[in-house]
Parts: structure tokens; C-alpha cells; sequence
């Protein structure tokens, strides 16, 4: 480590202005510049054989194809793609948005869901020094007056930040977390342009418009908002720590919020073994079904009853102390869900596990997220279809592949639009599944879940919630009702079982812009302008000039 003079008092550190800048306006970026960025990232998709299955698919839209062939044009592609390799070479932006799309089978295809999955969230380090200058900017104190020592090799160093271990003046061993340099602003420019692919894409409408990827974006960029103020991760840290009190065997680390800010973040030091790490934890006299099992039910705690989940629950990210207790780190993404959705929630997987599928069909009504044109027998006859191979089976003998399958063939043939707010959760889920069957490859989720599930379908739905609930409700309504008058005057849509969607950006289309610019031949002059910038890339690449 490098030690750093210890002062004799300690105090209290306000945070320098010059660590919280305000973020430079965004400037409007030219078409020209987006479809370069984007042919020289689908040059680096094409190398690690990426492009195939968008060109295959027939769902495809025709244009997406075009500049997928142009992109790929000269490269020579490998026999199995590999995504997570393409994102992780792309930089910082594409990592989180690979991760994005984790989330989304119906988007990208099971094959490539299961690659991203593999997708790890690590960089290079940056130099010390860097970083040194970077944690002394954002302090008003000397830095020998904060920290005692800071290890100047990192233990850590992913997309949007790097760890180091560090001793605080007053000698408690913490982790360090500090932005890389200059992160912020890439992130934004990156953004930018997959805010513009994604509204062109949208606008083409059909398969591409129901899969609604401008939403997909959208929740991409205030997740990695979050992340990029670590002052807002560390509180996130904070409200599950509250969340999580009452469950025993499972620990959030403390936030030393007089040393956190926007770009640095001082937390607990953790020590264990990783929960990856089978054979250490059997050696060290862990029981592995019983991690597995209170694994499962802390996520069902977060999720279901405080509807504030940890959603970054990947194996890294899980440590075993040596008392047994479960501790979790990185909180710079987590979900979260309201009541009325926790108990729909709830009622869905209660249903699948007991069969109810009849009762599962009417919340997806109810909840607006099937539309109410089709016909509750139809939806859960479907569903049965999907839940009956799953029951009373080990997760070892189902085939996840094929339950999405059928799962995502459903939204379709139903017109079910993409839930986002559900689709962090059921990437969660599926991380929470993944580790648990490593520490007990016998485990059945369904029956570890039910019991939770039920006991909390009888507290919030039991006769005495049931006539609290409705006191409750009853009393507000009257408090509410001037608000709900003008909200009907204002002819405010109800909501359904999905929050509002976040406002997305005003994006100029391209065959808009060129026919305010030029009257007509918008896409001839787009296919034109793709083409020679796809060549002009190409070129560059083969010169060596890109990349």
C-alpha cells in the first residue's frame, strides 16, 4: 500500500465544488457521425461473428439488414458468435448495454442472451496516479488527512469505476471506489447514438416497434446515471441495508458517507470467499443447500415483500464470510416494483407453482399487460403449455432454453408488449437460479419459493390486510378525491400494471431530415449516404486509419 500521513484529529469532509461539475449540454450530433460510430461498432460485432443472427432473423427490419452487410463487408466471421467478446471490446457503453440485453430473450434470441450473460464488466485499470488526482479533486481536505493508505493496485476495475482497498485516518479498512476518468462523458456520446439508432429502428415499425428498443435505451441510460454518481449507489446501498434488517444471514456493507461523494464512494471492507467458489466454501464447513436456500428467499424478501431488489446479484458480487453470513456488494443497479405489481407479482408465481394457471391469465389481463381484446381461456391454456413441463422438477432437468422459448412465442402470439420493469427482475432471477444451482445442483425453485410466496399472498391478501387495506384505501380516497376530480377533468389515462415509460428524447429521423432538407428521395439518399460511409469504413479499417 502507500502509506499517507496520519493526522492527529479527525473531522468531517465537505465535498470540493469541483468535484460535482455540471454536465455539459449535449450538443446535436450529425446523422453522419451516428452511422459511422455504428458501422465501425458492427465491424467489431462482425469480427466476433455477431451480425449473423441479426441477419438471419427473419424479424429483421430489411434496412437493419443492409447496413449489418455493409458493416460485416471484408471481415472474415467466426463459426460461433460471441457477443459478450464484441461488447467487451467495443468500451464501457457497449458492456452495459450488452448487459441490457441480457434482460431481453425476445430481443436479441436465447443463444445470444446465454453468451451475454458470460458478458464480465472488467477494463484495464487505470493508472494510479489517475486516479490519485481524481480522488484528490473531489475533496477539500488533503488526502493524507481522509486516508491513512491507498493500495495503488486495484482489486477491482470494471466499466464505469475501479476498487482499491484503502485504511481511513482513523484506521478502518474500507473499499474505495473511484470513477475512471472522463467516463461520463463517454458514456453520454455513446448513449446518444444508440438513443438515435434505437429511434429509427422503432419508426420502422412492426416486430421492431413492439419490442419497443427506444424504452430499452432509455432504462440503459438512467441505470448507468445512477452508476456514474456513486452518491446514489451508496444510498441505494443504504436502503436495502434498512430493507434487509430483519433477515438474518445476510449482510449490506456500511457506507462511510462523510468519505463518499458523486465520483468516490468509502465502503465497509468485505472479507469472505467468494459464493462462486464451491470447493472453498465446502472446505471451510458451509452447508451449500442451506446458502442456496437463504439466497433464494433473500431475493424473494427484496423483490416481493420490500419491492427493492439488488439487481446486479451476479457471482462476483456475492461473498461468504466465515460465520456463513451472505454479503452483497456493487449496488449501482437495482430494481425496484410498487405494491399493486408485487402482488401481481406474487399471485403469478403462486399460480405457476400450484398450477392456477386460469388465475395467472386473469392478473396478466388485469394488469393490462396482455391486450383485452384476446381471451382469458386462450392465455392460460397457453400458459399451461409452458408451466406444466416445469413443475415438480429439478432445475437440472429443465430446459430454461426452451420455457423462455415458449414464454416469449406467447407475448407474441398475444400482443404482449415488453415489460422493462419486469425484465430487470427476471434477469435477477435468473442470476439468483444460476448460483443457487451451482451450490445445490438438486434445488427446485418453485418449491422454495412457495412457501415465502404463500405466507405473503396470506398476509397482504388475508381477510384482516384484506379490511386494513381497505380502511386504509378508503380513508386516502377521501383525502384524494379533489386530485382525482382533476385528473379526470384532465382526462388522465388510467394506469395498468406497467409504470409510465420514461419521456424519451425528441429523435430526428433521417428520412425526416433529409426530406425537410431536400423534399423527396429520403431513402435512396439514405440508403446512398449508409452505403458510401459504410465503403469509406471499410476503407479506413483496411488501412488500418479506425480501430
Amino acid at each position: 500500500m502507500r502509506a499517507l500521513r496520519i493526522p492527529g484529529s479527525s473531522r468531517s469532509w465537505a465535498v470540493s465544488s469541483r468535484s460535482i461539475r455540471a454536465g455539459k449540454s449535449e450538443r446535436v450530433t450529425r446523422p453522419a457521425t451516428h452511422i459511422l460510430r455504428l458501422l465501425k461498432w458492427g465491424r467489431t460485432l462482425a469480427r466476433h461473428g455477431a451480425l449473423r443472427g441479426i441477419e438471419r432473423d427473419p424479424n429483421t427490419p430489411g434496412p437493419v439488414k443492409r447496413l449489418a452487410r455493409i458493416a460485416r463487408f471484408g471481415t472474415v466471421q467466426p463459426k460461433e458468435p460471441d457477443y459478450a467478446g464484441a461488447f467487451q471490446d467495443i468500451g464501457p457503453a457497449a458492456i452495459k448495454l450488452g448487459q441490457t440485453l441480457a434482460t431481453r430473450p425476445d430481443l436479441v434470441g436465447e443463444d445470444a442472451v446465454h453468451n451475454l450473460l458470460s458478458l464480465q464488466d472488467s477494463l484495464p485499470p487505470v493508472s494510479f496516479e489517475r486516479v490519485e488526482a481524481s480522488i484528490r479533486d473531489t475533496f477539500v481536505q488533503p488526502l493524507e488527512e481522509i486516508f491513512a493508505e491507498i493500495d495503488p493496485v486495484p482489486v477491482g476495475s470494471a466499466s464505469i469505476a475501479q476498487v482499491h482497498r484503502a485504511v481511513t485516518s482513523d484506521g478502518r479498512p474500507v473499499a474505495l471506489k473511484v470513477l475512471r476518468p472522463g467516463i461520463r462523458e463517454q458514456f453520454a456520446r455513446d448513449i446518444q447514438t444508440y438513443e438515435w439508432a434505437a429511434a429509427h429502428l422503432e419508426a420502422l415499425g412492426g416486430e421492431a416497434a413492439r419490442l419497443r428498443p427506444r424504452l430499452v435505451v432509455a432504462n440503459l441510460k438512467r441505470w448507468t446515471n445512477r452508476e456514474l454518481d456513486l452518491r446514489r449507489e451508496a444510498a441505494s446501498a443504504s436502503e436495502l441495508a434498512e430493507a434487509m434488517a430483519p433477515i438474518e444471514g445476510y449482510h449490506i456493507p456500511a457506507i462511510d458517507w462523510d468519505r463518499t461523494n458523486g465520483r468516490v464512494m468509502t465502503i465497509e471492507w468485505v472479507d469472505g470467499i467468494k459464493i462462486s467458489e464451491v470447493d472453498q466454501l465446502r472446505a471451510a464447513g458451509h452447508d451449500l443447500k442451506e446458502l442456496a436456500q437463504r439466497l433464494v428467499l433473500a431475493f424473494l424478501h427484496q423483490a416481493i415483500d420490500a419491492g427493492f431488489f439488488h439487481a446486479d446479484m451476479h457471482q462476483g458480487n456475492l461473498f461468504v464470510r466465515a460465520d456463513g453470513t451472505i454479503v452483497a456488494i456493487d449496488f449501482g443497479i437495482m430494481g425496484r416494483i410498487d405494491r399493486r405489481a408485487r402482488l401481481w407479482l406474487a399471485e403469478i408465481l403462486y399460480g405457476l407453482t400450484t398450477g392456477n394457471y386460469r388465475r395467472v391469465a386473469e392478473i396478466h389481463f388485469e394488469a393490462q399487460y396482455v391486450p383485452s381484446y384476446h381471451s382469458v381461456d386462450e392465455f392460460a391454456t397457453a400458459l399451461r403449455a409452458v408451466g406444466e413441463p416445469m413443475r415438480g422438477k429439478p432445475v437440472s432437468e429443465l430446459s430454461v432454453g426452451q420455457m423462455l422459448d415458449g414464454l416469449f412465442a406467447i407475448t407474441r402470439d398475444f400482443d404482449m408488449q415488453t415489460q422493462p420493469h419486469l425484465l430487470l427482475l427476471q434477469k435477477t432471477m435468473v442470476m439468483v437460479e444460476g448460483i443457487a444451482t451451482q451450490l445445490d445442483p438438486e434445488i427446485n425453485m418453485w418449491d422454495t419459493s412457495a412457501p415465502y410466496v404463500r405466507a405473503w399472498i396470506r398476509d397482504e391478501l388475508g381477510p384482516e390486510a384484506l379490511i386494513a387495506d381497505r380502511l386504509r384505501e378508503d380513508a386516502e380516497t377521501l383525502l384524494r378525491l379533489p386530485e382525482l376530480i382533476r385528473r379526470i377533468e384532465d382526462r388522465f389515462p388510467p394506469k395498468g400494471g406497467a409504470p409510465e415509460p420514461p419521456p424519451l428524447p425528441e429523435i430526428e429521423l433521417i428520412w425526416d431530415r433529409r426530406e425537410r432538407k431536400r423534399g423527396d428521395g429520403r431513402w435512396l439518399s439514405y440508403l446512398i449516404a449508409a452505403g458510401a460511409g459504410g465503403l469509406a469504413t471499410w476503407a479506413a479499417f483496411a488501412a488500418g486509419l479506425i480501430g
